[in-house]
């Protein structure tokens, strides 16, 4: 985002914020940028400019906010620019402290956000993310990461590995649906420690919010990309979701295993198209570990059709293959 751009000058300036001192903010992988703006009195706020429609954006914060949980409040917008003036929750990503504070408490804070959000029941807003799109989601998989890291074209495994995957996703899903925030990790949860209960926790990158299998985000928030959680404190979450929201343990456990082999192959492909569409090479990086909770979840039984598969279309990220991945950078 140009902070001199006229029209975002004059959006400042209808809201108050002309003059004020500005700072870029790290983005996430989507098209968006972030200003932090500083006014001389030290008063902060956060500029979101987005390509794509706000509305999704402003809608699910003021759910979330009518809840009681924490996401920015929304100080003014501008749906024609696509720019949105919220509130500044600061830096202190859960991501970036876990290692100085107590990382259990971080994450039983985040998992009763999500037991609330179980409990809530639905927007009008929100639309619903079935099983069939959510299998459809795994084809970056096939498309960007396993051609690149084996050098063969495996697309035609993927109608097989889809049918095999909706299978599981149905016959493990729990009763219900809920509200799925989608990106619910460490790196988009900022720690408010001056507030107390569930609004200690600061949510952000939830506009893709949409209706579907419950457990989603709790297998977002466990199976981390980016970070290692200690096994004792991943299991422990579960068992608190489950005891939160009256959730058999052995059925959240198969529907967890279900969702996040979905997840995590979408993700290799999704990293993998970051790096060679868009030249992302710190993607890559992160394959490893997306492949670690593959692996974990095709330990679950009720997968075991679903593990030959995956051995026989995806090749383990060894250092061979994320070498042919980091290759293939920059290049369509």
């Amino acid at each position: 985002m140009d902070s001199h751009d006229a029209a975002t000058r004059e959006f400042l300036k209808d809201v108050c914020w002309a003059g004020a001192r500005t700072q870029a903010l790290a983005g996430d992988a989507s098209a968006r940028r972030f200003l932090r703006l500083r006014r001389e009195s030290g008063e902060t706020a956060i500029l979101m400019a987005s390509p794509h429609d706000i509305a999704p954006f402003i809608n699910v914060a003021e759910h979330l906010v009518g809840l009681g949980l924490s996401a920015p409040n929304i100080m003014a917008s501008s749906r024609g620019l696509g720019l949105v003036l919220m509130e500044d929750f600061g830096d202190d990503l859960f991501a970036r402290i876990a290692k100085r504070v107590d990382e259990r408490m971080l994450y039983k804070a985040a998992v009763d956000v999500l037991i609330k959000l179980d409990g809530a029941g639905i927007p009008k807003f929100a639309t619903v993310f079935p099983p069939e799109d959510m299998c459809r989601q795994s084809a970056p998989a096939y498309e960007w990461y396993a051609p690149r890291a084996s050098g063969l074209d495996q697309t035609a495994g993927f109608k097989e590995f889809r049918a095999g995957l909706h299978e599981a996703l149905l016959r493990n899903k729990l009763d219900g649906t809920a509200l799925l925030l989608r990106d619910y990790h460490a790196e988009n949860l900022i720690w408010l420690a001056r507030r107390s209960g569930v609004r200690r926790v600061g949510i952000l990158d939830f506009q893709d919010a949409m209706a579907g299998l419950r457990g989603y985000d709790l297998a977002s928030l466990l199976s981390d990309a980016r970070r290692d959680i200690r096994p004792d404190i991943a299991r422990d979450m579960v068992s608190r979701f489950a005891a939160g929201t009256g959730i058999d343990r052995s059925r959240l456990d198969a529907a967890l295993a279900a969702i996040g082999l979905q997840r995590n192959i979408r993700i290799l492909g999704i990293f993998a198209r970051l790096a060679a569409k868009d030249g992302k090479m710190r993607y890559i990086d992160f394959i490893p570990r997306v492949w670690m909770h593959v692996q974990s979840c095709l330990k679950h039984p009720s997968l075991a059709h679903l593990a030959a598969i995956v051995e026989r279309d995806f090749p383990s990220p060894d250092a061979a293959a994320l070498r042919r991945l980091k290759a293939s950078c920059g290049t369509k």
